[in-house]
């Protein structure tokens, strides 16, 4: 029907109510599309833009991890420069120290007056300081790079044991204190030089701070472990120094003999820590103030049979020093350490000849009828030679294995086990003439 044709108010009113309602709901759903469409490219470009957000944070990621591995590899070969160069200097300050631990101990001999004794005990005392920061502080080097590899094998305790006591036991007796080992038949899985430094750095500090009393070493059977106890009647630890005393440079106190106040280096512990993480034996300790300490080491049990343990007397009975007249082929060419050994050794009675090389070895034995009871030899000697072959070749001129010893600054474990497979004894240098002389006497027993 026309719209002219309508003549109804009203109907028209609701015809065009109607238009104007169709009409704008087309428009709200133009608005509606538009404003999708608005969205749609709004939502676009975020993610277009976090997608190129995204990928540059990646991309410096990459380039840090890069840097980070860089300059951890960096820090690796710093590391091991470190430890490289610390065993380059510690070889070249230990051949001079130990000529004068050799020396001092030839002047300890033929000192008649107290005041001379009192100097030469202080310059022993000394050398021995130095001795122990320079080795200890390598130690620590190498165990924090990593390069120290425990060799596991069965080590048999009462064996240990009576080679510790004959090294502390003097200083105990010096210091008035008792020194006890329980005798013990039991063999333990370990790296025996590793397993005796823990021993032997427990051992020192339990004298250290021991004024009366005594130290007492003993074992205990506990699963498939052995626990090796240290206890001493020393000042104690207080509890709130527990983890400290393991910190590198942490100090006690203590009085010595004459009155003078020592505290250590105060890195005995710390590498005590060190090895036996390195070995996998737990360490603990209880203590109380004023009463002592009782340190524990947790070791697996060995394989191996034990052998049987020596008795009190046997461990109590002193070594001899039969030197007298005992023919030394001496094989240094430190010309120091050279002059200082001989000097001991003749003050041992010893017979000394001396060369500084392998052909000068030769030569010494080989126009004479001298045949040498004992061979002593650096390893590192001139013309490149190597004492460890110096000696082989003494030994194939002679016909026999003469007895011998490497005394070496180099605390590598390739010449250690150069000698170990040569049937050869190793003494780091510098020595102690005690131990050296009682290794001389074992030797030719």
């Amino acid at each position: 029907m026309p719209l002219r044709d309508i003549d109804d108010l009203e109907k028209l009113k609701k015809i065009n109510a109607a238009l104007v309602s169709r009409v704008e709901r087309s428009m709200d759903q133009q608005v509606n599309a538009f404003s999708l469409f608005q969205t749609a490219i709004s939502l676009e470009n975020r993610v277009r833009t976090r997608t190129e957000e995204l990928h540059a944070t990646l991309h410096r990621l990459e380039r840090s991890n890069i840097e980070l591995s860089a300059a951890k590899e960096n820090a690796e070969q710093a590391n091991l420069s470190k430890t490289r160069f610390l065993a380059a200097a510690s070889h070249d300050v230990l051949q001079p120290l130990n000529a004068a631990h050799l020396s001092v101990s030839a002047l300890a001999e033929v000192q008649t007056s107290e005041e001379g004794k009192k100097l030469v005990r202080q310059v022993e005392r000394s050398l021995e300081t130095m001795e122990d920061l320079l080795r200890t502080l390598l130690d620590i080097s190498k165990l924090d790079a990593g390069v120290v590899q425990p060799e596991i094998s069965d080590v048999s305790l009462e064996a240990l044991f009576s080679s510790l006591r004959s090294d502390f036991l003097p200083e105990a007796e010096k210091k008035g204190l008792s020194l006890k080992f329980r005798p013990v038949n039991v063999v333990v899985r370990s790296d025996r030089t590793l397993l005796r430094r823990i021993l032997q750095n427990i051992l020192s500090n339990a004298l250290r701070y021991t004024r009366s009393g005594g130290v007492l070493v003993g074992t205990r059977h506990r699963g498939d472990t052995i626990r090796i106890d240290v206890a001493d009647t020393g000042c104690g630890i207080p509890d709130d120094q527990r983890e400290a005393v393991f910190e590198e440079f942490h100090r006690g106190i203590s009085t010595l003999a004459d009155g003078g106040l020592t505290g250590g280096l105060g890195l005995g512990l710390a590498i005590v820590r060190r090895m036996a993480a390195a070995l996998g034996h737990p360490v603990t300790f209880s203590s109380k103030v004023g009463r002592g300490t009782i340190f524990h080491i947790d070791v697996p049990i060995g394989m191996a049979p034990a052998e049987p343990a020596s008795t009190a007397a046997d461990m109590d009975r002193p070594r001899g020093y039969g030197l007298f007249g005992t023919r030394v082929l001496l094989v240094e060419n430190d010309t120091d350490v050279l002059s200082a050994m001989t000097s001991l050794l003749e003050r041992w009675q010893c017979l000394v000849r001396a060369a500084t090389s392998t052909d000068d070895a030769l030569d010494l034995i080989g126009d004479t009828d001298w045949v040498p009871d004992i061979i002593i030899a650096d390893q590192h000697l001139d013309g490149g030679d190597l004492g460890t072959a110096t000696i082989a070749e003494v030994r194939d001129y002679l016909g026999r294995p003469v007895p011998a010893l490497i005394v070496t600054a180099d605390g590598s474990e390739l010449v250690a086990k150069a000698a170990r497979a040569a049937g050869i004894e190793l003494m780091r240098k510098p020595l102690k003439p005690a131990q050296l002389r009682a290794l001389l006497a074992h030797l030719l027993a």
